[in-house]
């Protein structure tokens, strides 16, 4: 019997114990709740507080640029094949100003920048006429390529292929021009192209002297 009573006794004394252990999980829960409350009024942006990022809008280029072609070229190296890109691009502000690049790189973007940055460094200024058109026929020899620009008035620009885009950038119209080759490489029909308009003189403009006035 004394060894129950015993027992009794302390399993009595122990029980608060535990009640006191509880009450004090109780107590901490909603300290823990605080950081919670705090995530949820943060920015939608991911960041905590402040404005909300603004990009700074892109600069406008002043010349306008068009991809002639992209190719892709293997190249077979020790351990295999390795590729890149070749670009062909034309640049022009359509005012006189036009230009022809060749980049090459891992990446169509690469080869591009390249190749925009090529045909700036070869830029060169058509003399135009009047009516946007050029004052004589010219014709130029590229590789295996020939080519034929002549002056139409009121025709608008009739070219085809690569000639049609380099014009256009170039800002010639009243042409009429013919490809005298088989060739379909754009590359060199592009660069004969702006060989003969780099080969355009300007029109010269005669000036009537003024007449001498009569002397007493």
């Amino acid at each position: 019997m004394t060894d129950t009573t015993t027992t009794m006794d302390t399993e009595i004394e122990a029980a608060p114990e535990v009640v006191e252990t509880e009450t004090a999980v109780e107590t901490a829960a909603p300290v823990d709740a605080a950081p919670t409350a705090i995530r949820q009024r943060r920015a939608p942006g991911g960041r905590s507080g402040g404005r909300p990022r603004e990009r700074a809008p892109r600069e406008r280029s002043e010349f306008d640029q068009a991809t002639l072609d992209v190719r892709r070229v293997a190249r077979v190296m020790a351990g295999g094949r390795r590729f890149s890109f070749s670009v062909t691009v034309v640049i022009g502000d359509r005012k006189g100003r036009v230009g022809v690049g060749l980049g090459k790189g891992a990446d169509t973007a690469l080869a591009i920048d390249k190749a925009v940055r090529a045909a700036k460094k070869n830029l060169i200024t058509v003399p135009l006429t009047a009516d946007n058109s050029i004052a004589h026929a010219v014709s130029a020899r590229y590789g295996s390529s020939d080519i034929e620009i002549m002056p139409s008035p009121g025709r608008g620009l009739v070219a085809g292929s690569a000639m049609r885009i380099v014009l256009e950038y170039a800002g010639v119209t009243n042409v009429v021009t013919k490809i005298l080759s088989r060739t379909k490489n754009k590359l060199t029909i592009a660069r004969a192209t702006v060989l003969a308009l780099k080969s355009l003189k300007a029109k010269k403009v005669h000036v009537a002297a003024a007449p001498a006035e009569a002397t007493a």
